[in-house]
């Protein structure tokens, strides 16, 4: 089972706290694999919300297809994602209820098929935002003294 990963949001692990983790699949068209093959593909500024029943994947990016026809796809349509109905449920009554948010974390390949790596997360504030920053400082400098010794 190998995972050649496309795209992450490294964004995501800064601006939230990641509180659970779900793999799902997603609704493409063939121009937009072939971009995603491409690497043409961004995930920094997407989101997903349950609507109807369903969940959706807003804003990510996906480049037109360069070799496409008149037919190639919109580069920001709204992209279903392919979960069961308990997990959907599941997790639009924790945004309801507990005002969380879901975000996509990765974009990769698993056995041929595109999967999306989604999180249910709690956003931070700017003070628990400068002691990450802080911590990732103290590591950095352990790290260095330890590559020195």
């Amino acid at each position: 089972m190998e995972k050649k990963i496309i795209a992450r949001n490294k964004k995501a692990q800064h601006e939230y706290f990641i509180l659970d983790t779900l793999e799902c699949g997603i609704v493409l068209t063939g121009t937009e694999i072939k971009s995603i093959r491409m690497g043409k593909v961004s995930i920094q500024e997407a989101y997903c919300q349950v609507k109807d029943d369903k969940m959706y994947i807003y804003n990510m990016d996906i480049s037109k297809y360069t070799l496409g026809t008149l037919y190639n796809h919109k580069e920001k349509r709204d992209r279903i994602l392919l979960l069961h109905k308990k997990e959907i449920r599941k997790y639009a009554q924790k945004v309801k209820l507990e005002g969380l948010t879901i975000v996509p974390l990765s974009l990769y390949f698993k056995e041929g098929l595109v999967k999306v790596e989604i999180a249910l997360a709690k956003g931070k504030k700017n003070y628990d935002k400068r002691e990450d920053l802080k911590q990732e400082a103290l590591n950095n400098d352990k790290k260095k003294a330890l590559k020195n010794y």
